[in-house]
């Protein structure tokens, strides 16, 4: 596009005298087109901070990556898997866990739990329990007489107890010796040494943790282990970091990165996401359309300019990039206006909260938002593109307008 065809789209757009009906319908255009790119922007935001305050949630007390075998790893697999997984750089911590269903009884209170046996000197490189603990410690050694275990808040609260309490862990190990009547069912005491609150509860209410060594005698496994927990240096290297662990492992192994733990939730997160951006793009949408008539009504009333422009030698690829440029230069207008309010809005919920939450209900104060710059990329990408399309009908239509037809009555 020549410096001649700008001027001229230029003078078209800002030289119209008077409040006309076409005026207005421009107007109109760059309103809507604010509107619909300032409502996308907010809500792109908004998804990228409940999604930040999901994965901080879950990443906190998750591990990175996770390594899993069927049935569970002896002696021999787990110096394998260890001396692969410690063998990566990115590697900042792992720890292997033993893990099983076992039932929870304090007095009258019974509850079915998972239960994870942990290694206590590595409770705060690996795991996040240690910066949740709301009451007592994290030590999993004996207390009284009795090993320790740590749960969930939620959990202390359907079982009535404290730290102090004492409560009996039945496993699922001896079940069927017990239905038989052969044998009673495994089980042991322990006292909880301590209770944590993760902001998540499912976690809250249904993990429990001991001493990796209580957990394989509790599921009878002595010596055997379910599985490694790793953290990484940068939580944005696991998927890399996973797959080099799963390539150098057997194909008997199963390697899950923190993403894959949660996949369902992710993918659910996202198809909202998507939804969003494509209902909310039809704001803009309909906002192009008043570009459409703005422009066709443009070209209505420059018939004879454009006849005129023509006769001198314009051609019509010319004419066509003018009222493109127009349409580019409406959609530009809507659209810079538009991040202007979004960004506006953004700053002032993290700044002062418009929009808060019931604290007694939410684990955040208020709506979270997150800038990112993909949004702005795809938001302009998406008001451009729609105002390109509107303008395309109306330059074509002014192209094709013949000289000779529009000046015969002039």
């Amino acid at each position: 596009m020549n410096r001649t065809e700008r001027f001229i789209g230029w003078r078209y757009l800002v030289s119209r005298r008077g409040m006309r009906f076409i005026n207005v319908i421009g107007i109109v255009s760059v309103a809507g087109i604010a509107v619909g790119v300032a409502a996308l922007l907010v809500a792109l935001s908004v998804f990228n901070g409940f999604n930040s305050v999901v994965t901080s949630v879950l990443v906190t007390f998750d591990p990175h990556i996770r390594v899993e075998k069927k049935g569970f790893m002896d002696g021999g697999e787990y110096a394998r898997a260890a001396a692969v997984v410690g063998s990566d750089p990115p590697v900042a911590a792992f720890s292997p866990f033993v893990s099983g269903k076992a039932l929870l009884s304090a007095g009258y209170h019974q509850r079915v739990v998972s239960v994870r046996g942990i290694e206590e000197r590595e409770i705060d490189a690996v795991t996040g329990i240690g910066s949740k603990m709301v009451l007592g410690g994290t030590s999993l050694g004996e207390t009284g007489g009795l090993p320790g275990v740590i749960i969930g808040i939620t959990l202390a609260d359907r079982l009535s107890s404290v730290v102090g309490s004492e409560i009996t862990v039945v496993s699922p190990a001896g079940l069927q010796g017990a239905i038989s009547g052969a044998a009673a069912p495994r089980q042991a005491r322990y006292r909880i040494a301590g209770i944590f609150e993760s902001q998540n509860k499912e976690y809250d209410a249904n993990y429990a943790f001991i001493s990796i060594g209580e957990a394989g005698r509790l599921f009878e496994k002595p010596g055997k282990i379910s599985g490694l927990d790793i953290r990484v240096r940068d939580i944005e290297e696991a998927a890399a970091v996973s797959g080099d662990i799963g390539a150098a492992l057997p194909g008997d192994y199963s390697v899950s990165t923190w993403y894959d733990l949660h996949r369902s939730l992710y993918s659910v997160m996202k198809i909202e996401r998507w939804s969003a951006y494509i209902l909310l793009s039809l704001i803009i949408a309909v906002a192009t359309f008043n570009v459409l008539g703005s422009l066709t009504m443009s070209v209505l009333e420059k018939q004879r300019d454009i006849a005129v422009l023509r006769s001198c030698g314009l051609p019509g690829g010319s004419v066509i990039r003018i009222f493109l440029f127009e349409g580019l230069l409406t959609g530009a207008a809507g659209t810079a206006a538009g991040l202007a309010i979004g960004l506006g809005v953004i700053f002032l919920q993290k700044e002062f909260h418009l929009f808060p939450l019931d604290p007694t209900v939410y684990i955040i104060p208020a709506i979270p938002v997150e800038i990112r710059l993909w949004d702005f990329i795809s938001v302009t990408a998406a008001s451009m593109g729609l105002s390109t399309l509107a303008a395309l009908y109306p330059a074509r239509r002014a192209a094709a307008v013949e000289p000779a037809a529009a000046l015969r009555w002039e």
